[in-house]
């Protein structure tokens, strides 16, 4: 008999990126991996076929928002998240410590629970770290994560560690949970400590010595210049366990997805290819196009002439342009195609770099075409995010 395929394998290297792939029972997922982000129990505007079609392997929900509607037991009873959404691959689920930090206005942090109240009612609710491992088990996902604290980026010393150190009390609470529910879920561990380097040493050295079967770096793109946020990652990464996975949580710009595979993370989840496609913002290899700018209006040719995605195939851009001019909801489903692809697409091509060893080459070459928007207007757009989290829009 051969033995158990372990949960995540290492393929190749080329530097510090990483090829490999976790090993589900739903699945296997090639990485480095991009989640697309269903909240809710759905990617907006598209359905399972269409995540299927751009080359989505797995999902991220999230375990406070199905917990307040339709409810963790609700989905429980009605067959768990993977038949409710109709979606037959692996899942990930958020445990709500996120919404600890962006619904800073509807919550409370004490020492033994977020205590949130809800924006569709009022009503009061307490995260501990029990319930949040109990929602998810009740959710059905495939890997869970613990109740965290995510400081503000720019926090005080003194605030970063006193998240860190309850983060810790609360990642033993949720381990002691799970281990004693018995489920076939994989749970993660969560490295915090802000900005500052000997926290994340501290952090990482910690939860790597009470051993998971994956990891996460979290607490980053809240925020904080991007060069702090990459230094923070390439400093992390090298500690956490080199035969696991290594997750970034909230990470999806292009030019950061490359920059953090260069230093060994292999997962990644982000609403912006999505958020910013219902705005009209669509990737290109040369960088974002605005849809709906004058220019595309008698564009007769897809948006990305190398894109193999269903809207680039289908139709024009002038005709995508027209959608968002008329306010159409079709413009909502294609620019998300066009987007989620261009992102899937970049971690296929950065795997296939990886393999073949010229990881470095396409780093370049990719830097070379694309041109990020600058660092104020992306702070302005993640401050803009997260007032919009507030509202429950991703």
């Amino acid at each position: 008999m051969q033995p158990p395929m372990p949960f995540f394998a290492i393929d190749a290297a080329d530097g510090d990126a990483r090829a490999g792939a976790l090993h589900t029972p739903r699945g296997s997922v090639p990485t480095p991996a991009f989640m697309p982000v269903a909240t809710q129990g759905a990617v907006k505007a598209l359905d399972s076929a269409d995540l299927k079609a751009v080359g989505a392997r797995i999902l991220l929900a999230n375990a406070y928002h199905l917990y307040l509607r339709p409810g963790a037991d609700a989905v429980r009873e009605l067959g768990g998240i993977h038949r409710f959404m109709r979606w037959d691959g692996p899942i990930l689920t958020d445990s709500g410590g996120f919404q600890g930090f962006s619904l800073e206005r509807l919550r409370k942090i004490t020492d033994d629970a977020i205590v949130f109240k809800s924006h569709i009612d009022g009503s009061r609710h307490a995260f501990t770290p029990e319930a949040a491992m109990r929602h998810q088990r009740d959710i059905g996902a495939d890997i869970v994560m613990p109740l965290d604290i995510c400081a503000p980026a720019d926090s005080p010393y003194a605030e970063a560690e006193a998240a860190m150190r309850k983060t810790h009390r609360w990642l033993l609470r949720c381990r002691d949970a799970h281990e004693h529910a018995g489920k076939e879920q994989r749970l993660f561990g969560i490295v915090q400590g802000g900005v500052h380097t000997d926290l994340r040493r501290r952090s990482a050295e910690f939860i790597a010595g009470v051993g998971f079967p994956g990891y996460a770096i979290g607490g980053l793109s809240v925020g904080e210049r991007k060069r702090d946020m990459l230094d923070a990652v390439g400093f992390t990464a090298p500690l956490l366990p080199a035969d696991a996975p290594r997750y970034l949580m909230g990470v999806g710009a292009p030019e950061d997805l490359v920059e953090c595979v260069a230093r060994g993370v292999d997962m990644f989840d982000c609403v912006l290819p999505t958020r910013v496609a219902r705005n009209g913002s669509l990737f290109t290899p040369t960088g974002r196009v605005n849809i709906a700018a004058a220019r595309f209006k008698r564009m007769d040719a897809p948006i990305d002439g190398g894109c193999d995605c269903y809207a680039c195939r289908e139709y024009s851009a002038a005709y995508i342009h027209h959608l968002f001019r008329a306010r159409e909801l079709l413009a909502y489903r294609l620019a998300t195609i066009h987007n989620l692809r261009f992102i899937l697409r970049l971690m296929e091509e950065m795997r296939a770099a990886i393999v073949g060893g010229r990881f470095a080459q396409h780093r370049r070459e990719f830097h070379a075409r694309f041109a990020p928007p600058d660092e104020g207007v992306r702070r302005d757009q993640k401050r803009k995010w997260l007032a919009a989290q507030a509202r429950n829009r991703d």
